[in-house]
């Protein structure tokens, strides 16, 4: 069961409808008025506007005619450009847009039973991490009997039009859908979590191993019920919408929707000279100007195809503005891919996804302050909200995304569309428990753009270990809200660090409360014993520090390992000491290799050190083969580090 469906303006859908039919009367929406300021926030539309019903506008008005995905939308005269495309995405995956817009079959109009229409609509969307379902009533804003904002070529179906009034309502006004993009609305439109991928940064068309990367990732995306569309970046205002040699569109954004790799047989391998067609196909919202190059409707590709070979292969197009086209060409002719996940839904009972609304927030005291600045404010930066996740395994790709709270509700109050924000990552100690007070040998693992967007986001394929998310916006001192999502196939474990040091306790205490904050970072091992030249050593490290205990990951066949672990430890005193120990993984019996023991006292000094590997026994036990290269830090101020 998922969570409770928040009512927009607590306006309860089937109470008013059933006031309505009970009145004979059709609704109007008092929350969202047929009148300019629906529209726009400080200026009037030129022309007269009058607001009118469905079937004041056509015979026989439906809200859906046959099948949703099959119809092409046009944009009105006014509207966002990112509208029609991400209708055109929405109606890919039934899934979705039957979540969009639910109970369509009863919102349907009835001409059977016209006493039963009142003239009321519902529309859910992903509202800053809740499913929000918004009322309003059928009336549309038209000007010379013509829709002012999106339509479909259909001319008596209304589900777009009536869904771009319900998001409106929900921003505050129509006006307020200009700043998004088109990741923007599909992530309102379906809850997925989006990625941007630069085509031409990533260089596809050049790396072999990476373009195939790239359509695993694609195709993974696309039957898990993700979305994707893609566009040609236009360098000016001027070369908007113009056309390309092979027919594309520039700034203009098309849908996929369909992606296959086709094993060839023995015939079709000759024709290719392939084994394996990789493929996608991608639909123009408009219905119009499609791709003429290989694999589109009139190219020599498809005479080499019989009818039975595209239905075996399933290379068909189902309606017009449809085309298909080699994932060779997609790459040389896209540089822009929006990429939505579906992550509503565990994976065999395993969360892909984790999230949290957090806030930054400005208090007296330093220590509760919460809204440090970007990482340029040294001073102020480490205030900020910190959360820490769990990478359990190396190359696994992380997609991090923070989204501030939308404030152009508030623009009329004249509040800032959005703020500058960002976020840093640091590679952090396999046992970090508390916040980041200092920066002194955490490892900058990433940063993602600093930009007024809504919504920022990372992709990274991360090592092993534990990782500190730091978001925060580009001025210190400010206020606000953010929701911080992370998608990855392993579980990552999200949690905000809260603490600055281990509490106050009667146990603590009792045993004795830390006085003394230890971090170290064992860089490498070398030179370590091999007894046979044959032999293979996986070495692997152990640090402790009295009961406490952290192992770095083993590092295969080497005597030379690099490890860069790092651990932190709260110490009673400083004769507790840190011990690093070497060990080689073997199947049945682990082997030791030689340790080091540290007294790690704050006076010691904090430069890159190596000591010869130990017999267990302290100091001053026998020397073995090997030594480690380590950094130690230890402080009596238990927010130093």
């Amino acid at each position: 069961m998922g969570p409770p469906l928040k009512l927009f303006k607590n306006q309860k859908y089937q109470e008013l409808k059933q006031e309505c039919i009970k009145d004979s009367r059709l609704f109007c929406d008092p929350t969202f008025l047929p009148e300019n300021d629906s529209l726009f926030y400080n200026r009037l539309l030129p022309g007269k506007v009058v607001w009118k019903r469905p079937q004041d506008i056509c015979d026989d008005p439906r809200l859906i005619v046959g099948n949703i995905s099959n119809h092409q939308l046009i944009q009105g005269r006014l509207g966002h450009k990112f509208m029609v495309p991400a209708f055109s995405c929405l109606a890919v995956q039934e899934s979705h847009w039957t979540k969009t817009i639910p109970n369509h079959k009863e919102q349907e109009w009835d001409p059977r039973k016209p006493d039963k229409y009142a003239g009321i609509f519902r529309f859910r969307f992903w509202h800053f991490g809740e499913w929000t379902e918004v009322v309003i009533d059928d009336l549309l804003p038209t000007i010379n009997g013509d829709l002012v904002f999106s339509f479909s070529t259909s001319m008596n179906e209304f589900w777009n039009a009536l869904l771009e009034k319900a998001y409106a309502k929900l921003l505050g006004c129509y006006e307020a859908l200009d700043g998004l993009t088109i990741t923007d609305i599909i992530v309102d439109f379906t809850g997925t979590l989006a990625e941007t991928v630069d085509m031409q940064k990533g260089r596809y068309t050049e790396l072999v191993e990476e373009k195939y990367k790239l359509f695993g990732e694609l195709y993974k995306t696309f039957t898990k019920g993700g979305l994707i569309c893609c566009s040609i970046e236009s360098p000016s205002q001027e070369e908007q919408e113009v056309e390309t040699d092979w027919g594309l569109l520039k700034g203009h954004t098309y849908t996929m929707t369909d992606i296959r790799k086709i094993r060839l047989g023995e015939r079709l391998v000759e024709v290719f000279s392939a084994e394996k067609l990789y493929m996608v196909r991608l639909r123009n919202p408009l219905g119009r100007q499609e791709w003429s190059g290989p694999w589109s409707e009139i190219s020599e590709e498809w005479q080499q195809l019989t009818v039975t070979d595209r239905k075996n292969l399933g290379l068909v197009m189902s309606d017009d503005g449809e085309f298909w086209m080699s994932l060779e060409d997609f790459c040389r002719n896209f540089n822009k891919l929006s990429v939505c996940r579906n992550v509503n839904n565990p994976v065999f009972g395993r969360k892909e996804l984790e999230s949290v609304v957090g806030c930054w927030t400005v208090d007296d005291d330093p220590l509760m302050n919460r809204s440090g600045g970007c990482y340029n404010n040294r001073d102020t930066f480490l205030q900020n909200p910190q959360y820490i996740f769990t990478v359990p395994e190396d190359g696994h790709k992380v997609i991090m995304s923070l989204q501030q709270k939308d404030l152009r509700t508030y623009r009329r109050m004249g509040r800032p569309d959005n703020y500058i924000i960002g976020f840093e990552l640091f590679k952090v100690e396999v046992n970090r428990k508390f916040r980041l007070h200092h920066l002194y040998i955490q490892e900058r693992a990433g940063t993602s753009t600093y930009i007024d967007t809504r919504t920022v986001f990372l992709s990274k394929y991360l090592k092993k270990g534990n990782y500190v998310l730091v978001p925060t916006m580009f001025q210190h001192g400010r206020t606000s809200e953010f929701l911080l999502r992370i998608f990855s196939e392993v579980p990552v474990q999200l949690r905000e660090l809260t603490l600055d040091m281990p509490k106050m306790s009667c146990w603590n205490l009792a045993r004795g409360y830390p006085k003394v904050v230890t971090q170290i970072t064992v860089h490498s091992a070398e030179g370590l014993e091999k007894k046979y030249a044959n032999e293979t050593v996986n070495p692997y490290l152990i640090i402790k520090c009295g009961k406490e205990e952290v192992r770095s990951p083993v590092q295969k066949n080497t005597v030379h390992a690099i490890f860069d672990t790092q651990a932190i430890f709260y110490r009673r005193t400083t004769d507790i000491p840190i011990i690093v120990q070497v060990w080689n993984s073997r199947k049945f019996c682990d082997q030791f290799l030689g340790q080091v023991t540290l007294d790690a006292d704050p006076t010691d000094c904090r430069d890159l050190k190596s000591l010869y590997l130990r017999q267990k026994g302290g100091p001053t036990a026998k020397v073995k083969q090997g030594h480690i290269s380590f950094k130690v830090i230890s402080s009596d101020d238990l927010t130093e580090l």
